[in-house]
């Protein structure tokens, strides 16, 4: 299979779909890859890396649109990038389609196949090819919130784990899934009090023999989340429902009675949200105000620390897109039920029931679709 790695153009998204080291990979395989010159410049390869790993590398994005049979790539394709798409070709990448009708609208229209790395299951119904970023996400929450926490950036103007004799700042992490925690590990690493909300009780005893004393777990109702929401100085919403909208947990409301200052971090962002005032933002101007409360809505928040994440993302993508470039996509998502759970659209049908309910399209089947 041809395999074409475009350079990505969504705002300060510095991330690359294969790394060269995975270029060698499909090559040793047998199949060919086609990488825009300086689709890796923002992790530190250079056009002559991927020449070596086997790559033919060209200077336009089109290019590797018109001859991939499989486009790889990190975050969901813009407007531009969607035009450039034909019926039949592979797009293996982040989409996030929930929120986001004219992304799916557009898709349909293709007549693409695509793939969608956060839909994408294991054996035991976890998100393996979620779970890397949402580690780097948790993690940058605090290191964001505390940022936004100091006075010139619009905070309170407190640091996070104090000081002896000065208290702390109050955390809340509201999930406690694979974003919560590594928002916990680095909230604690800091100093901070800290308290996270879930329903999964069986998260809340993970967190609780994990962490032990050092953070206090509540069962989230909508009584103990709002009192834990005022009181904080910091919320991190780390909430997911699999491929669906994000529920707004956070009130306007609620955000108009929070302190001064205090700073909301939505990591649910690319999913539409946790916050009712959130709405996403870029790297470039990362933060607004509402009601004197700092909220940090990156849509793409890993973007920050490309290298650390694009290669999380390429250990976890690889086997995958090996196997659709060995296989073919059909056999490859028919063989394998998790990789299946990754198919949204399919040759201008939408095949993730999410999605369909969201913006009103029919529901196909993903086998249905795969045999039609």
């Amino acid at each position: 299979m041809l395999v074409g790695v475009p350079k990505e153009i969504k705002n300060r998204e510095y991330r690359v779909g294969l790394l060269p080291e995975s270029v060698h990979e499909f090559v040793s395989h047998g199949h060919s890859v086609i990488v825009e010159s300086a689709a890796g410049q923002g992790v530190g390869q250079d056009d002559d890396a991927y020449r070596r790993a086997g790559a033919e590398v060209v200077d336009d994005r089109e290019a590797v649109y018109e001859r991939a049979e499989m486009v790889i790539k990190v975050k969901e394709p813009l407007t531009e990038e969607r035009a450039l798409l034909s019926p039949g070709q592979i797009l293996f990448t982040y989409f996030h389609l929930a929120p986001d009708y004219r992304q799916t609208r557009e898709l349909v229209d293709s007549g693409a196949v695509c793939i969608a790395y956060e839909t994408v299951t294991d054996a035991h119904g976890r998100l393996p090819l979620l779970a890397p970023m949402s580690q780097v996400a948790g993690r940058l929450s605090i290191q964001a919130g505390a940022y936004c926490l100091e006075r010139a950036h619009g905070g309170a103007g407190l640091l996070l784990g104090g000081v002896p004799g000065v208290p702390p700042a109050r955390v809340v992490v509201i999930g406690g899934g694979v974003v919560g925690e590594n928002a916990l590990t680095m909230a604690v690493g800091m100093g901070a009090e800290v308290v996270v909300l879930d329903r999964d009780v069986d998260k809340l005893r993970r967190v609780a023999s994990h962490f032990g004393s050092t953070v206090k777990t509540v069962y989230s109702t909508k009584a103990a989340l709002e009192q834990y929401v005022m009181d904080a100085d910091l919320v991190v919403g780390a909430v997911l429902v699999a491929g669906a909208e994000t529920p707004k947990l956070v009130t306007r409301a609620m955000v108009r009675r929070m302190r001064q200052g205090s700073v909301l971090v939505d990591v649910a962002i690319d999913q539409g949200g946790c916050f009712e005032t959130s709405h996403p933002t870029t790297h470039d101007e990362p933060t607004f105000v509402v009601d004197g409360v700092v909220h940090y809505c990156v849509a793409n928040m890993p973007g920050a620390v490309p290298r650390t994440s694009t290669h999380a993302l390429n250990n976890v993508t690889l086997p995958y897109g090996l196997a659709i470039a060995g296989r073919g996509y059909r056999q490859a998502l028919m063989d394998d039920p998790g990789l299946r759970q990754g198919l949204n659209v399919c040759n201008g049908q939408v095949t993730f029931r999410a999605v369909a309910e969201e913006h009103g399209f029919p529901f196909v089947e993903p086998e249905a679709a795969l045999r039609g």
